[in-house]
């Protein structure tokens, strides 16, 4: 599992992904899968699209914990931690869920759902730093 150092970067490219989200609670939505990149999630805003009922959200990270950062060593980490978990998202309300970066490593994997097939939209921008 890569750990780019990102003070010797080459390339930086951004990017959005959207998704409609299904009822499938741990769907994964992204994978990081190159090696020598890190994904810089800068971000995450989510719609309710439905006009009369609220829907719930879930959305963690999967495989944390696979690589630590050279000089430090988790105590204890988990390998999947929730970013959101059962927040409510009103009838034709948006809510950002982050504003602050986020890093994923290689092997890191971005998963949720809606408690409603279809009622929620998912944005993310990004950034891939290799």
């Amino acid at each position: 599992m890569a750990n780019p150092n990102i003070v010797n970067v080459t390339d930086i490219k951004g990017g959005n992904f959207g998704w409609n989200l299904s009822a499938t609670l741990d769907a994964t939505l992204m994978t990081v899968s190159g090696s020598g990149v890190i994904v810089k999630v800068n971000r995450i805003t989510v719609a309710n699209v439905d006009g009369a009922a609220a829907a719930d959200i879930n959305l963690f990270i999967d495989g944390l914990g696979v690589a630590t950062v050279d000089g430090v060593a988790p105590t204890g980490a988990d390998a999947a931690v929730y970013l959101a978990k059962t927040i409510s998202i009103p009838a034709d309300a948006s809510l950002v869920l982050s504003d602050t970066p986020i890093y994923l490593k290689e092997g890191d994997i971005l998963k949720g759902g809606a408690s409603a097939a279809g009622d929620l939209d998912l944005f993310i921008s990004y950034e891939v730093i290799s």
